[in-house]
């Protein structure tokens, strides 16, 4: 009797010891992934190039290679590649890379509970910010993951990065914020602001979603430090909502206008704070910057709580904001440090053209010939590296240009750039200028 007791009390301390370690099993990354991963799909593209290849070698002559190669069929090749997306919309709206679906004649989508790949489309893509928003094709309800909010994550908190890598099925790895706003260079210029994580982003992760340990849509994978280990990337969802609605309405980002020519501080400045600032050199009457109050001489340090430390930095933040959006300016007016509210407008028709005159002190128009300077303002960067009225422009910032409008709009694209590099035309002699 005494051994069968012991035995049923064994038994009932078993029986009720298995629920406990399998609810201990059951932990909050288990429950955010469950959350999240219907909405994570992977993303096949095809791209379908055509090449011509001469039959003869060896000439090193491009006469010769156009002539051949006209001669010759084009050969068709086909590639594809694979990246990560996550559905953010029951209607079948998904967020990407911009650099997943690049020239990709064809988009295909696979949801995690199907075998069966469903067609999509392109809506709308910005390079710069790295993002795009596929449209999967159906009238059917899709699983999706809301948009959270990126602004009140914490150094050091829990973060899950989900991908579907070559189409095996979702890929988890988790980690913690190591930055909010990690500034990047990305060439040309242009800066990006990232969510840098230790997570683990491995090839064809691109796209997927970056969620906190709620289950909570947090950022969007974008990529990897190649010469580092464990260092990842993601853009804060913060940045994905601000522009995502242009995107799907306007299928690219509208230039939001700020009204500030900006300027550099000098080295002097940046030692005695340890950081860099931009300095207003002007303020465009009208312009939100004039209506909230900002004047010449003021020193921007950051927009909405995102430090900026040059005018390419400040250019490449504005970008990821559209009209209409509300923005916190701090800036520094004299020894006091002060924050302005503003909101955002469009940018004004041909504005890159009085851009132009102000800051490198020339103005263009259309001739029949192409594009030609109007008029040198005496005494400006243009004037003083020789800049002549008559003369032709042919390329700014390395795009080929050849009316006012297209010269407009590439202007508004460098502002804040410095130098802006000009191919100019006089005669039958060419010659590059840096202004300022």
């Amino acid at each position: 009797m005494f051994i069968l007791r012991c035995f049923l009390l064994g038994f009932i301390v078993f029986a009720s010891a298995s629920p406990a370690v399998a609810y201990e099993r059951r932990t909050a990354v288990v429950d955010a992934v469950e959350k999240a991963g219907p909405a994570v799909v992977n993303i096949r593209t095809e791209q379908i190039i055509k090449r011509r290849s001469s039959p003869f070698f060896g000439f090193g002559d491009s006469l010769f290679d156009e002539f051949f190669n006209s001669l010759s069929p084009p050969r068709i090749y086909k590639t594809q590649s694979l990246g990560s997306g996550v559905i953010i919309d029951p209607r079948g709206y998904l967020l990407t890379n911009a650099h997943v679906i690049d020239k990709a004649s064809k988009i295909y989508v696979a949801l995690p509970d199907s075998t069966r790949e469903l067609e999509a489309h392109l809506v709308g893509m910005d390079e710069r910010i790295d993002l795009a928003v596929l449209k999967i094709e159906g009238d059917r309800k899709f699983p999706y993951l809301e948009p959270s909010r990126s602004d009140d994550l914490l150094v050091g908190e829990t973060v899950i990065a989900i991908g579907n890598p070559l189409g095996l099925g979702h890929s988890i790895t988790t980690g913690v914020v190591s930055a909010k706003n990690r500034r990047l260079p990305m060439g040309d210029g242009v800066f990006s602001s990232f969510v840098q994580t230790d997570a683990l982003i491995n090839p064809g992760n691109s796209g997927g979603p970056l969620i906190n340990i709620n289950g909570e849509l947090i950022g969007i994978n974008t990529a990897i430090a190649k010469k580092a280990q464990g260092i990842g990337f993601a853009i804060p969802i913060d940045t994905a909502k601000r522009v995502m609605q242009d995107l799907i309405t306007y299928g690219r980002v509208r230039r939001a206008f700020f009204g500030v020519i900006p300027g550099s501080v000098g080295k002097a400045f940046s030692r005695a704070r340890g950081a860099g600032g931009v300095l207003v050199n002007g303020v465009e009457p009208g312009s939100p910057a004039a209506a909230a109050g900002i004047k010449v001489a003021d020193v921007i340090l950051g927009l909405d709580g995102n430090p900026v430390g040059n005018p390419a930095e400040l250019h490449s933040l504005l970008h990821t904001y559209t009209p209409e959006d509300q923005v916190v300016v701090e800036l520094l007016r004299g020894t006091r440090t002060r924050q302005l509210t503003l909101r955002l407008t469009p940018t004004p028709d041909g504005y890159g053209g009085k851009y132009a005159r102000e800051v490198f002190g020339f103005t263009v128009y259309d001739s029949r010939r192409g594009l030609a300077v109007e008029k040198v303002v005496k005494g400006s960067p243009a004037d003083q590296v020789g800049m002549q009225a008559a003369d032709m422009v042919a390329e700014v910032d390395g795009q080929k240009v050849a009316s006012a409008q297209e010269f407009s709009e590439i202007i508004e694209s460098v502002i804040g750039q410095e130098p802006v590099r000009f191919l100019v035309l006089r005669g039958n002699r060419g010659y590059y200028l840096d202004l300022p």
